[in-house]
């Protein structure tokens, strides 16, 4: 720890650093953070920076509770590009001396830490994708660009000329980061976009997302518009997907890659198949963690946009270079998790993949062989024929298989008092869906007012 320490003073140092933010997440992924100057350096590296845990978020306190310690970690050191002097670092959460069990990137490292254990390492890579809005008088939102109206925008040039300023600072900035920004698209929906940079471990994967979000939200505000990941933040237009590859490693050699021929012709190896049996098992529990929000399920399993598709998956499947699916296996060397959304906390997120995909590879569990078929398309005595089962449809119905999957509850580990942390996760989004229900929207208004 000294060792990193002293170099990370010395590449602050060297940055000009006058202020850290000290930055972790709570349970829903929001970014909180204290502004440390340089000359506390040695402090907040010995006693971290104190929260009040309650007044953080879901965290697993009470106002009586001692107050949370975010313990920066020097390998994530980051200097923020549009801020000279500013540089962030994310921390994990300590109480009262130990790591805290409702901390998201503590019980990240603890599942990679049982990884490394078995001589293994989870890679991971993310695609972003975001919608840029202005809020109108009434407080509704609309597409920040007025032109951007066409009915299949995606990858239209103009669009993306009319936004380029914005994303080739953010690209840049990704470049000026490490990160090897290499594609930033116009997406699907009207005023939606993805930029993508390269995978790597999955800890600094996840960290390199919490950190890209702030930069979007804060770049857009400054042109006086808002960034959004929401998953479906508007009725008529697709949603925003997060999109995420995996793979595991051992020394530097990635073991997804089929060494001979692969029947299935997707060039995997039977490690491969077993991680991917394992997602598919624990799928309809995982999605609660994937897709956490109650807007997660207005975006998956509807139907087609102005668009013309969802890109959503519905089903519980997996193919080769088969959009419709949930598992999509581009290349054989990863595999691509479609059943997540831009509201997943990456941190929880790849935790409930990795337990799954471990699950299926200790149990020696075969996925059958891959679907190839358009799954928006075949009808449900189709699906049923095939055994392919659907997404849960709302987040109440996702918590309840979550609340009955031993291998996930077990990933997740204690949260306090003899409980475990998937019960407060539970807890959490089981109140978020009575809230939502408890509302009466203009939809029951327009349909039931006079209806009897």
């Amino acid at each position: 720890m000294s060792d990193s320490r002293n170099e990370l003073r010395a590449r602050a140092e060297a940055d000009g650093i006058e202020f850290f933010f000290a930055m972790f997440v709570d349970m829903h992924g929001k970014p909180c953070a204290k502004l440390v100057p340089m000359s506390s350096f040695d402090m907040l590296m010995d006693g971290g920076a104190g929260f009040a845990g309650f007044a953080a978020g879901p965290m697993g306190q009470d106002p009586s509770d001692p107050d949370l310690c975010a313990m920066p970690d020097p390998d994530s050191y980051m200097v923020v590009p549009w801020e000279p002097g500013m540089a962030v670092l994310m921390c994990d959460i300590h109480v009262e001396g130990k790591p805290w069990n409702f901390s998201p990137r503590v019980i990240l490292k603890r599942q990679l830490a049982a990884l490394a254990e078995r001589g293994l390492t989870l890679m991971a890579g993310f695609e972003a994708e975001y919608s840029l809005v202005r809020r109108l008088d009434d407080g509704s939102i609309t597409v920040a660009d007025s032109l951007d109206s066409a009915q299949a925008p995606c990858y239209d040039v103009k669009a993306l000329s009319r936004s380029l300023a914005f994303l080739q600072t953010t690209s840049r900035y990704m470049n000026q980061l490490g990160w090897g920004n290499y594609a930033n698209d116009h997406e699907d929906a009207n005023g939606q976009f993805e930029q993508n940079w390269n995978y790597s471990e999955a800890l600094q994967s996840a960290d390199r997302l919490i950190f890209f979000r702030y930069m979007v939200h804060v770049l857009a505000q400054r042109e006086g518009k808002l960034a959004t990941f929401m998953p479906k933040p508007f009725t008529n237009l697709t949603g925003n997907g997060l999109h995420i590859h995996s793979s595991l490693w051992k020394d530097g050699t990635p073991l997804f890659e089929a060494e001979g021929d692969d029947p299935n012709g997707l060039g995997l190896s039977p490690m491969a198949y077993s991680y991917i049996a394992g997602i598919l098992e624990h799928a309809r529990a995982a999605v609660a963690v994937t897709c956490p929000i109650v807007n997660s399920y207005k975006r998956m399993g509807v139907g087609a946009p102005d668009s013309g598709a969802t890109w959503a998956p519905a089903y519980v499947s997996y193919g080769g270079n088969n959009r419709t699916q949930m598992l999509r296996v581009p290349e054989g060397n990863r595999v691509e998790h479609r059943a997540t959304d831009g509201a997943a906390n990456p941190y929880l997120a790849l935790v409930a993949i990795l337990a799954s995909g471990l699950d299926g590879i200790d149990r020696g569990l075969e996925p059958g062989p891959p679907n190839t078929d358009n799954l928006y398309t075949l009808s449900p005595a189709e699906l049923a024929a095939r055994g392919i089962v659907s997404m849960p449809g709302t987040l109440m119905h996702a918590t309840e298989e979550l609340a009955k999957d031993d291998v996930l509850r077990a990933a997740f580990g204690p949260g306090r008092d003899g409980g475990d942390y998937i019960d407060y996760f539970i807890q959490i989004k089981q109140e978020e869906f009575r809230a939502y229900h408890a509302m009466v929207s203009d939809w029951e208004i327009t349909r039931y007012l006079t209806l009897f």
